[in-house]
């Protein structure tokens, strides 16, 4: 069994509904226990700017798949809720990323863990650190002092209220 964290994240169609589909998607998966799945956070867009806010959130998995499983996994959930690459940080309905698996360190052409660039984002370390308070990302340093340097990026708890600002 290894402990995964999944990304979650979207601002097309109903992102909140969407991701708690996929956390229930991915609790059903026989392999996959739902540990926790964080609070909500609303954050801008990073890159390509001209688009409508991000909801974000972390999943805590225990898993019995390999990390390249678990990829295909959040692919597949990825597609069924429509989510289209249209270009590089486009507009989604969904985005599912394999932020960690326990403490490994891997890349190669379809997957790198830790993600790349989770502690350059602050919408991915504070869900994170909801969950995990003292976690230390292999080959990074702790998450916490990865989330200060990033005192500059607005990530703003999410509520329903919000949803009125999103749909004008």
């Amino acid at each position: 069994m290894a402990v995964a964290y999944i990304g979650m994240g979207g601002n097309l169609g109903d992102p909140v509904t969407l991701m708690q589909t996929a956390a229930r998607q991915l609790a059903a998966h026989p392999a996959v226990t739902l540990v926790e799945l964080s609070p909500f956070y609303r954050s801008a867009p990073v890159g390509y700017v001209d688009q409508p806010d991000f909801i974000n959130a972390v999943a805590r998995l225990d898993v019995m798949l390999l990390p390249h499983e678990v990829l295909d996994l959040l692919q597949q959930l990825e597609r069924e809720a429509g989510r289209e690459r249209l270009f590089q940080n486009a507009p989604r309905t969904l985005d599912l990323d394999l932020l960690l698996y326990d403490e490994l360190c891997l890349q190669d052409e379809r997957l790198t863990v830790p993600h790349p660039r989770m502690h350059q984002r602050a919408f991915v370390l504070r869900p994170l650190l909801d969950l995990a308070p003292a976690l230390h990302l292999p080959g990074l340093g702790a998450a916490q002092a990865a989330l200060q340097q990033c005192a500059d990026q607005v990530v703003l708890p999410w509520s329903p209220e919000h949803e009125v600002d999103r749909k004008g």
